[in-house]
């Protein structure tokens, strides 16, 4: 992992090298004020004053020189510098007639890279000094969430399946004083019927399971946090073509923003009863895997008729949401790279967000804004219920015809909620696939930071 620590260090007067972030609307005020030579350097660099103009602008001497950008993003943005980061050369550096606001993030994130598989061969480290030192923790441990999340749906599923992310949840249980409990391979059969049947085609190393963590005063309200997590997903017997595999080890993206979210909360010791659950499997395809027409049971006792093999996630998560409800939660929260739908609806950027709250709803929205993390929110429409009517079950897990699928897998899990409890279901994408400042393609975290700014804003 990437040492974020200390590349974020508070302003003593240490020598530095300035960055001059200009507003375009600035741009023309500020230019007339600078010498001469200055203003023909950036003509000659074709420098306008349109946001993401950059420039070197060298002083007096040859190692006295400053980095200029124009920007028009608030300071409210942690991607506001986040293009410097990445390639300014190695030193240290201050901001010039600008406080950082939550630009330190964009900074830190910028020189994170992931080279489990690929040596890195970019500069030193880049030093930014703030004034306020007083948020660099905080901006530091959301660098390090935003790069778990990036780094473990990053893995390849040969290093990332069920054992691996128990690993995660047991580090993290050691790292905060929690414990941790796992129910592993067959004995999931009688308890949770429903994880045990997605998981249970895979090699025995690879068994499915059920991840706990309990963390917290048993006297602070309960929260359950649900990750989903399938390390890869082929589809089982309905099985996915080969386009439709290539990415599917980020299937346990909900995992990882949950292992993210939870050390966030441990760490910034939060007033809450933490209580981490990861329903960890493979789909694969064998011989005792389980079929389309199937009727599962549950751990509440419904019963579900199987119609898509690759409808699983939700499957998995209803077992682990009925764990959760019994022990009577304050608030559930789950995460899940549950459904194309949601992507075709709201694109790689937008977590669908679907809760039976509508106060819990607007907070997680409004954190999202400010934080510039934002969320969607989609109905949990009561008149599609209908849809999952079962002529031989309880319910199907997936309908026919694929309409509002992003809805009809909330409106599924909602069968699993318990009455009267707040519930929101975010249905992350968790991959960025085309790459901007300080956010390459690849695993990204999605919704991680509004949950985080919701729960501390009602919780710290």
């Amino acid at each position: 992992m990437t040492d974020f620590a200390s590349l974020l260090q508070p302003d003593r007067g240490q020598p530095a090298r300035f960055i001059d972030v200009i507003h375009p609307d600035a741009f023309g005020a500020w230019l007339t004020l600078q010498p001469p030579r200055t203003r023909a350097l950036i003509a000659a660099g074709k420098v306008t004053g349109k946001p993401g103009n950059r420039l070197i602008i060298p002083g007096d001497a040859p190692e006295d020189w400053a980095a200029l950008l124009v920007c028009n993003e608030p300071e409210s943005s942690p991607w506001r510098i986040a293009s410097q980061g990445e390639v300014l050369p190695e030193g240290i550096y201050r901001l010039r007639d600008a406080k950082l606001g939550a630009a330190g993030l964009g900074w830190l994130l910028g020189q994170h890279r992931f080279d489990r598989y690929k040596q890195d061969e970019g500069s030193g480290p880049r030093i930014l000094l703030t004034g306020d030192p007083a948020a660099i923790d905080e901006t530091v441990q959301l660098a390090e969430a935003t790069a778990k999340v990036r780094d473990l749906v990053n893995l390849g599923a040969s290093d990332m399946g069920p054992a691996e992310l128990e690993a995660e949840a047991a580090t993290l249980a050691a790292q905060h004083g929690a414990t941790l409990n796992v129910t592993r391979g067959d004995a999931l059969e009688q308890g949770y019927p429903m994880i045990h049947a997605v998981g249970q085609a895979a090699s025995r190393d690879r068994a499915p399971r059920l991840i706990e963590l309990v963390w917290g005063d048993p006297a602070h309200p309960r929260l359950a946090l649900i990750g989903k997590g399938v390390c890869f997903d082929s589809g089982g017997l309905d099985i996915k073509p080969s386009s439709g595999m290539r990415l599917m080890k980020k299937d346990m993206g909900g995992a990882a923003h949950a292992l993210a979210l939870a050390g966030l909360i441990m760490g910034g010791r939060l007033k809450l009863r933490l209580h981490l659950l990861i329903p960890a499997v493979e789909n694969a395809i064998s011989g005792n895997a389980f079929r389309p027409g199937d009727i599962l049971r549950t751990r509440n006792g419904m019963t579900v008729e199987n119609t898509n093999t690759d409808a699983e996630g939700r499957l998995i998560l209803g077992d682990a949401l009925t764990r959760a409800g019994e022990e009577k939660p304050a608030l559930i929260l789950d995460f899940a790279t549950l459904t194309g739908a949601a992507r075709v609806a709201l694109g790689p950027d937008l977590p669908a967000t679907f809760a039976n709250d509508d106060d819990l709803a607007e907070a997680l929205l409004a954190a999202g804004t400010a934080v510039h993390d934002p969320l969607w929110r989609l109905p949990l429409w009561d008149g599609y219920d209908e849809m999952l009517k079962s002529d031989l079950a309880d319910i199907v897990n997936a309908p026919d015809g694929g309409f509002a699928g992003s809805i009809t897998a909330a409106l599924f899990l909602r069968r699993f909620v318990p009455a009267g409890t707040p519930w929101a279901h975010l249905d992350t994408f968790a991959w960025r696939p085309t790459a901007k400042p300080a956010r390459p393609k690849g695993g990204e975290a999605l919704g991680l930071r509004a949950a985080w700014a919701m729960l501390k804003d009602r919780f710290a």
